[in-house]
């Protein structure tokens, strides 16, 4: 199959090349067009000689020439499907208002997104077929590094301390953690303790502490069935992860995560202390947890899907 495939390609870390790469590895064919740069009429073309056109729009671009909408519209008169995959958490944030002003979340065929709640106003409210389908992890890092590294520690935290404004909950995890385990403590992301740490790297920090605490954005702290992809991260790179509890979330481990609720504190402490302290459980659920999401949670696993929902 050729497909046409619009997005962030500039890095090699990027979901879009993640995304490529593993349709690649299920044996199709993939043409990259940088988003903001190829021009309408180039991604029509390429989209009419494909079998299917992947748009990952995110905000403040468009194609140069003809919009991104009106490309999508010719795309889909020729009956080629147009799909897009997004991570991203729209409704509740401020970027909700982009699904009323941005013409393309009423152009594009089949929107895959992590959030339940966003497939279904899609499917309520426009003519796009919303579909639910949480985040994975990229095959290629999905594995346990035996080797070293001087970042790891006994508890870890992956991530970014600034993150979404509506989201006060990360910074008080954060601080509690450190606050709480001291040097036995390291905050692994660009505004933490080590500078940002992708690849191989990253692996090595999971793989080699014992416990790493999750977060995700959970408006209220009761929305349901939407984790970011850390969910799947850090099991699927070698790390024992302790997560929220969010409703819809488990089903996916089969009895492997463990979690706390948010703003407990004390629970928290509890079970990363526990675990600190039980290296032959931590250790067996760290190895169950990874092998099933190696085997049930990569992208490759996540495209297959899209492209059966998709072809069906």
């Amino acid at each position: 199959m050729r497909i046409t495939f619009l997005g962030n390609h500039s890095v090699d870390y990027s979901s879009e090349a993640h995304h490529c790469k593993s349709l690649e590895s299920l044996g199709h064919e993939v043409v990259r067009l940088q988003e903001g740069k190829a021009q309408g009429q180039e991604v029509l073309a390429e989209a009419e000689r494909s079998d299917m056109l992947v748009v990952v729009h995110t905000h403040g671009w468009g194609t140069p020439g003809l919009p991104i909408d009106q490309v999508l519209a010719q795309v889909n008169a020729k009956h080629i499907p147009t799909v897009t995959y997004h991570l991203d958490l729209w409704m509740g944030l401020q970027r909700q208002r982009d699904l009323q002003r941005d013409p393309f979340y009423r152009q594009i065929g089949h929107f895959f997104t992590v959030d339940q709640r966003m497939a279904d106003w899609l499917n309520n409210n426009t003519p796009v077929k919303g579909h639910f389908l949480p985040a994975g992890v990229f095959h290629e890092e999905c594995y346990i590094s035996e080797e070293p590294s001087p970042d790891a520690n006994e508890v870890i935290f992956v991530g970014s301390k600034r993150y979404h404004p509506e989201w006060l909950w990360r910074p008080q995890l954060i601080d509690f953690l450190r606050r709480t385990y001291g040097s036995h403590f390291t905050h692994v992301g660009g505004d933490g303790d080590t500078g940002t740490k992708r690849g191989d790297e990253l692996n090595r920090i999971y793989a080699n502490s014992k416990v790493a605490v999750g977060d995700t954005l959970c408006l209220g702290f009761d929305y349901p069935w939407y984790a970011s992809d850390r969910l799947f991260e850090a099991p699927g790179r070698g790390g024992f992860q302790i997560f929220p509890r969010i409703e819809g979330i488990s089903q996916w481990f089969d009895g492997t995560l463990k979690t706390f609720e948010f703003g407990d504190f004390d629970g928290l402490k509890y079970l990363i202390d526990y675990y600190l302290d039980h290296d032959a459980e931590r250790e067996s659920l760290r190895r169950a947890a990874h092998n099933r999401v190696k085997q049930h949670h990569t992208y490759r696993n996540r495209w297959q899907k899209i492209l059966t929902t998709v072809f069906e």
